[in-house]
Order: C-alpha cells, then sequence, then structure tokens
C-alpha cells in the first residue's frame, strides 16, 4: 500500500477533472471516482464522434446532392459519373452548396454531366 498522499498536485488534478465535470447530473460532478470514469469515458466518445461527424456530414452532403439531382431527372451515381467523364471535380460539400444556393448552376453542372455520359 502506498502511503504518500502526493498533496497539493494531487489535489490540483481533483480539481482540473472536477472543473470538466461541471454539469454533469448528480455523483458524476461531485463524487470523485464517478467523476473520473465519467470523464474517461467521456473523452473516449468525443475522440470517435469528431471521427464520426466527419462521415455524417459526407452523408448529409450525398443525400442533398442526390435529392437535387432527382429534381432533375438523374440519378447521383450517374450525376457524378457525368461530372468525372466531364472533368469537372467539385466535392460533395461544393455540389451540396451550389445545389442549395444557385439553382441554375446546379442545372448546367447536371446538363454538363448528362452530356458526358453520351
Amino acid at each position: 500500500m502506498v502511503r504518500v498522499t502526493l498533496g497539493a498536485p494531487r489535489r490540483q488534478k481533483k480539481n482540473r477533472y472536477f472543473k470538466a465535470a461541471k454539469g454533469f447530473r448528480g455523483g458524476r460532478s461531485t463524487l470523485w471516482r464517478t467523476v473520473r470514469e465519467t470523464l474517461i469515458r467521456a473523452w473516449a466518445f468525443s475522440q470517435r464522434d469528431r471521427r464520426a461527424k466527419k462521415r455524417m456530414f459526407r452523408r448529409l452532403w450525398i443525400i442533398r446532392v442526390n435529392a437535387a439531382a432527382r429534381m432533375r431527372g438523374v440519378s447521383y451515381s450517374q450525376f457524378i459519373d457525368g461530372l468525372k467523364k466531364a472533368n469537372i471535380t467539385l466535392d460533395r460539400k461544393q455540389l451540396s452548396e451550389i445545389a442549395i444556393h444557385d439553382p441554375a448552376g446546379f442545372d448546367a453542372l447536371v446538363e454538363e454531366a448528362k452530356s458526358a455520359r453520351k
């Protein structure tokens, strides 16, 4: 059994953890062991979800582009294939923004994609 209590450094570490756990419910913000367990879990989720957020946004952009393309009579896969054959290099985020804010520009892209596929 360790007899050293570490004094000030230990208290400083605990204070950092308790400050990070501010706003958690019940013992998750007041009990040392629970605070530590909760924060370790929260940090693991935050790392995972920073990566998941990128995937979720890409899904959203693809859904938007697909909906806009189908309104103009072409599927998403046909649209993307046409853009690649026409050497138009726009990523999904840019295509999504064009579809929302510049419908006329998106119409032109769809026509380019259709003509490139023929």
